[in-house]
């Protein structure tokens, strides 16, 4: 059965090629839709972006024929733009003000009392879907770039119970071919916590060697990393992937307070003023606001960016046992070999022989961690770490974030690893309001 699709403009903004993800069906676009988009097409930032992919995709379309009419798309569905339902009148009765989400309900529901076939609305907005669930539509989110949907996200790690022989086994050869350990596909670069099945406090922990087919041990055994060391087995992991020079992209997935950044600049400061693996430690975050923006700051540059960054310096000035943000400066400009900067001027970069440290990972798009990703140059690292839970921009969820899509396409690949960190270290209050809030 065929089925017709109305789509909100946050769909379109959220993803421009979403029109072409509906297969063999009908997609509806109104004429309110275009407007909004026509008030984003001038802006310089993501949503800008989009807006202006949106319109290129509708002027191709609009060469195969008349878009009011409706044209055939190459999935075999077709796409119209919808101008003669504007009537609000059945929307009115309950919603009476004329706003553009009203006026999108109207169309909606228009099309469904002249049509017998299902016409279903697509919307972002979780307001747009309760109130078309209140006018008896039917309604949906947009789930075409979900990762995982019906499953837990990889965790980097799993928890095995086996025979006390084979973790003996293990500690005599370390190692242990895959074959021993009856379990599910195993990724490259993935951890096993084995225990004993008899329930004795024998437990060993390995990493998955794709090339070898075996589980190997951890290949960072150092207790003390610049005066700081592993706090639990999660943590012991993901400085074990952060110091593994043959793994180029690490992912870190944490709560607040689990340690994802201070481990992640301890590692990097160790490989590149310790042993002189990478020329510079680049360390960068997002500027998404949690609350109310601060708008417009003063100063240089660097001043502009200090209220941004202040996570990042309260970790340095722990690394570096102090608590002066002068003497901090002092240090870092002394050292040359530390750059903080934001995410917004990376494009059109290449950052060869560097430790990347990208925090904040969840509150970016697809598209722009395609873009911080594709400036990593030659003999570099990066970092993407972040909590999919806690995500500040307006059209990303736990499932459609950049952190998490990288999260899921890479897991397959030798050259990337992940982990998920679970405890939280930085105090019982901390992990207490984790848990509950």
């Amino acid at each position: 059965m065929i089925k017709t699709y109305v789509l909100d403009t946050n769909v379109l903004l959220h993803d421009p090629s979403a029109m072409f993800s509906f297969h063999e069906h009908a997609v509806v676009l109104p004429a309110v839709v275009l407007e909004e988009i026509d008030t984003k097409k001038k802006n310089m930032d993501e949503l800008g972006r989009n807006a202006r992919m949106v319109s290129r995709f509708l002027d191709q379309l609009r060469k195969k024929g008349t878009l009011h009419n409706g044209v055939a798309l190459d999935t075999g569905g077709t796409l119209r733009i919808e101008l003669n339902h504007r009537s609000v009148a059945l929307v009115h009765e309950k919603f009476p003000e004329m706003t553009n989400d009203n006026r999108l309900l109207a169309v909606a529901l228009n099309l469904k009392q002249e049509n017998d076939q299902s016409v279903i609305l697509v919307s972002k907005d979780a307001l747009v879907r309760i109130k078309g669930d209140v006018l008896g539509l039917n309604v949906e989110d947009y789930m075409h770039d979900r990762v995982l949907p019906n499953e837990e996200m990889y965790k980097g790690y799993r928890v095995i119970y086996t025979d006390p022989a084979v973790i003996a086994q293990f500690y005599q050869t370390n190692k242990m071919p895959v074959e021993t350990i009856e379990a599910a596909e195993i990724h490259p670069n993935e951890y096993v916590v084995c225990k004993d099945v008899q329930g004795s406090s024998a437990s060993a922990v390995a990493v998955y060697d794709a090339v070898s087919r075996q589980f190997v041990p951890l290949r960072y055994q150092k207790d003390v990393l610049w005066g700081i060391r592993s706090r639990n087995v999660q943590q012991q992991m993901a400085l074990d992937l952060l110091l593994d020079d043959k793994v180029k992209l690490v992912t870190i997935v944490g709560k607040a307070g689990t340690g994802k950044t201070l481990l992640s600049l301890a590692a990097g400061l160790s490989q590149v003023e310790d042993h002189g693996v990478f020329q510079k430690l680049f360390v960068a975050r997002p500027m998404v606001p949690v609350g109310k923006d601060l708008g417009y700051l003063p100063g240089e540059k660097d001043d502009k960016l200090r209220p941004w960054m202040q996570p990042l310096y309260d970790n340095l000035e722990f690394l570096f046992n102090t608590n002066r943000p002068e003497e901090l400066e002092q240090i870092l400009s002394g050292m040359g070999s530390i750059q903080v900067e934001a995410l917004t001027y990376m494009r059109g970069r290449s950052l060869p022989e560097q430790f990347i440290i990208i925090d904040e990972a969840q509150n970016l798009t697809r598209h722009e961690v395609k873009t911080i990703l594709t400036r990593t140059g030659e003999k570099s690292k990066i970092i993407l770490m972040g909590d999919p839970t806690q995500i500040d921009h307006p059209y990303l969820d736990e499932r459609t974030n950049g952190l998490s899509f990288v999260v899921d396409v890479f897991k397959d690949e030798a050259i990337s690893g992940h982990i998920t960190l679970e405890k939280g270290e930085r105090s019982e209050l901390a992990q207490i309001a984790a848990d509950l809030l």
